[in-house]
């Protein structure tokens, strides 16, 4: 379970305060995953980083009884000037994991090839996305964070790999996706909220949310 107790949280621009969350309450319960839809630079990466505790609110608190992942996509434990052998190894131990299986797990399912064994800081992007979401499929949590889906890949093998490994997951786990779009959503969740001026607005179904986030849109 993720839950937020009157979370406060905003940024200064410059200009303005931007308000992400104002006074929030809301829970996530494990066999519910929830997608949140919001607009870009509403402040959807904001809060995925509160649910893994990357970022704190600025007033309020956030209690978690669950494994919770790191965001998709999420490079801060990853050093660039290590290959993605190196990290995988170096993840594993965080974690109290098997290293040969993390590092074999994630050979297979990025498919970098040669890459594997070089620095991950002479990756392109997309092969960044590939080695990031297969270190988070390595580990088992009881909930995921993604934000604004998988990553992109012209891949085939790798979307098809990786997306049959997170449906599997997602038998006996949570996931929270932020996003956009609310095909983006239908893939993963049933129920859903629309984040609009600081407000979390939660219903039942996604089809009660889109048509709440249509109408502001």
């Amino acid at each position: 379970m993720i839950e937020f107790r009157n979370v406060s949280k905003s940024f200064w621009t410059g200009t303005q305060r931007k308000v992400i969350l104002d006074r929030a309450s809301f829970r996530v319960e494990l066999g519910n995953s929830l997608g949140i839809l919001a607009a870009n630079g509403t402040g959807k990466t904001t809060i995925i980083n509160m649910m893994a505790g990357l970022e704190k609110p600025d007033e309020g608190s956030i209690r978690k009884t669950s494994r919770v992942s790191f965001p998709l996509g999420f490079m801060g434990g990853v050093v660039g000037r290590h290959s993605a052998r190196e990290n995988c190894r170096y993840i594993a131990r965080l974690y109290g994991l098997d290293p040969d299986y993390v590092e074999s797990f994630c050979r297979w399912v990025c498919g970098l090839g040669e890459y594997f064994d070089m620095p991950v800081a002479t990756y392109s992007s997309g092969m960044r996305g590939r080695f990031s979401f297969s270190l988070l499929l390595s580990i088992e949590f009881d909930i995921y964070l993604i934000d604004e889906g998988m990553p992109a890949s012209s891949d085939a093998e790798f979307n098809r790999k990786a997306g049959n490994i997170l449906q599997e997951r997602l038998k006996n786990s949570t996931v929270v996706i932020v996003s956009h779009s609310a095909k983006t959503l239908e893939k993963f969740c049933r129920s859903a909220a629309v984040l609009k001026d600081g407000r979390l607005h939660q219903f039942e179904t996604l089809e009660e949310a889109r048509r709440l986030y249509d109408y502001q849109s």
